[in-house]
């Protein structure tokens, strides 16, 4: 505590502080049962003693002029009107993307009420193990979103970088942030020493290192803006990062401005590689012109977790749920893409409110091991036994099968890309253990429950996901418009006819869903 910038020395008494740190930070009116059950649940005198407490509090707390510490016969209440409480500051600017305020709370580092554990009081140490944990992940949204504010200046954007790797050293990518803006910074030696620290930190910890830390030569992107095509404003992607329900961190980020279209996750994403990839890049350039586009990296994949239990449908699910409430959507279109398709059909099944339309482009209502095609049956298999053996190895023999599957007209460049995705995007184990699940979705029983406007879109000669499981979605949702696209790829690439085609549909739809 400071007055007037000398700082004021505050009651000895551990119980007293702690009390203080309580009203503070929970800045509300309580009820003086509450805070003898908090402080002083024992047989003695506990009204006497927080009587006390109060006491000592009113000399340290209250101006002459205005009184802080207000407690009636029933009540007790600080009145932090006129003052700079750090909690408070920090828990504002986190929900903010004010700079200037950003820049002052990035400045609140260290622990919570350090020092203030108080044995025997379990209710209270319960409520200050998630306060700390609170003002802990207010503290890395803030250096988050400092770094992408300034990722363009990557010297002012590597002291909140630092700061996240020290405070999280067991965060692959916080090292992965770092690293590259240390490349982006010109300083190769210090990336390189960064990066065998990180790897040593994390192995010592038996976390597998993220391929992308093992190879020097391919350092992680950092989100910077840059212009869209000839005419259009310059865009910024700023990631940020939300919590499932079972403790899962999720990447997202918001790009464009505009009615909101979310993109559910689909298997091969990573939110900073895909921002200058030939395969992403006129996507997601395409869609953010005119609206807000939100996408997400799924758990597992990515810059989400990978070191996740559950990998369930249901689990993808309320990822999805998750996210579209941490980026403050209420109303918006959605846009599912391969697998990333059944997992739309059940949120707009389940929250058909707040689903305007719903595009589905190469998807499917059942997995690979749900489709009942032996000889397909036996190809995943060996893919997924592959995955496991060169996965994560630095020649790219075994990922070009995949990027052979997925994009057979792709240029060189492309199918680098695509190539390298794979390998920073999940581990081995990871890759497998998607694939599996991946292969038992089965939404067929929800198809007839749609009732959103749906536009579905499907490339003829797609290898991966075949062209009569779009033809499933389109007979079996009510409504539903299908557009054949004739295009070898399961994402169609800025070089093909199809894809002007794509984008007129889509536009066209968007612009009237119901007609």
């Amino acid at each position: 505590m400071r007055r007037d910038a000398q700082e004021v020395a505050l009651p000895g008494s551990a119980k007293t502080r702690a009390l203080l740190a309580y009203l503070a930070a929970t800045s509300r009116e309580h009820r003086r049962e509450t805070l003898c059950s908090l402080f002083w649940n024992v047989p003695d005198d506990p009204k006497g003693a927080l009587r006390w407490s109060l006491s000592k509090l009113r000399q340290v707390v209250n101006d002459p002029e205005t009184p802080r510490l207000i407690a009636d016969r029933e009540t007790v209440r600080l009145e932090l009107a006129g003052t700079r409480c750090d909690f408070a500051r920090l828990a504002s600017a986190a929900r903010l993307d004010d700079p200037a305020a950003l820049e002052a709370a990035a400045e609140i580092r260290g622990e919570f009420a350090p020092g203030l554990a108080l044995r025997g009081c379990e209710e209270f140490e319960s409520w200050l193990l998630a306060a700390r944990e609170d003002v802990r992940q207010r503290q890395m949204q803030v250096w988050r979103k400092l770094v992408s504010l300034h990722s363009a200046e990557p010297e002012r954007a590597l002291p909140f970088a630092r700061w996240i790797v020290e405070e999280d050293p067991l965060g692959e990518s916080g090292w992965l942030t770092l690293i590259a803006l240390l490349h982006a910074a010109g300083r190769g030696d210090e990336a390189a020493a960064q990066r065998d620290v990180a790897v040593r930190t994390l192995e010592h910890a038996g976390i597998e290192v993220p391929a992308a830390l093992l190879h020097p030569g391919a350092p992680a992107p950092v989100p910077v803006s840059r212009p869209l095509p000839s005419g259009k404003p310059v865009i910024r992607q700023r990631v940020e990062f939300c919590t499932a329900p079972d403790g899962t961190g999720l990447a997202y980020s918001c790009v464009g401005s505009g009615p909101p279209l979310v993109k559910t996750a689909n298997w091969l994403n990573h939110l900073e590689f895909e921002w200058e990839s030939p395969i992403w890049r006129h996507w997601i350039e395409e869609l953010s012109s005119d609206r807000k586009l939100v996408r997400y990296d799924e758990r597992g994949n990515g810059l989400s977790d990978w070191k996740v239990s559950d990998l369930s449908f249901e689990a993808f699910v309320q990822d999805l749920e998750t996210v579209v409430d941490a980026a403050g959507v209420e109303r918006f279109d959605l846009l599912g893409i391969s697998q990333g398709c059944a997992v739309s059909i059940a949120y707009a099944v389940r929250h058909p409110e707040r689903v305007r339309s719903m595009i589905l482009y190469g998807g499917y209502s059942q997995g690979w091991a749900a489709r009942n095609d032996p000889e397909e049956l036996a190809r995943r298999e060996a893919m997924v036994t592959l995955t496991g053996i060169g996965w994560g190895k630095s020649n790219p023999a075994f990922r070009q099968m995949f990027t052979t599957l997925y994009f057979p007209d792709a240029t060189d460049e492309q199918a680098h890309w695509f190539n390298e995705l794979q390998r920073i995007s999940a581990s081995p184990e990871g890759a497998q253990r998607l694939q599996r699940a991946l292969s038992v979705i089965d939404v067929r029983h929800l198809l007839r429950e749609v009732k959103v406007p749906t536009l579905i879109l499907h490339s003829r000669e797609d290898s991966v996901v075949p062209f009569e499981a779009g033809r499933i979605l389109a007979r079996h949702i009510e409504g539903a418009r299908f557009v054949p696209l004739d295009s070898p790829n399961h994402l169609v690439l800025a070089q093909e006819p199809a894809w002007p085609k794509l984008v007129g549909h889509i536009r066209e739809f968007l612009a009237n869903p119901e007609g």
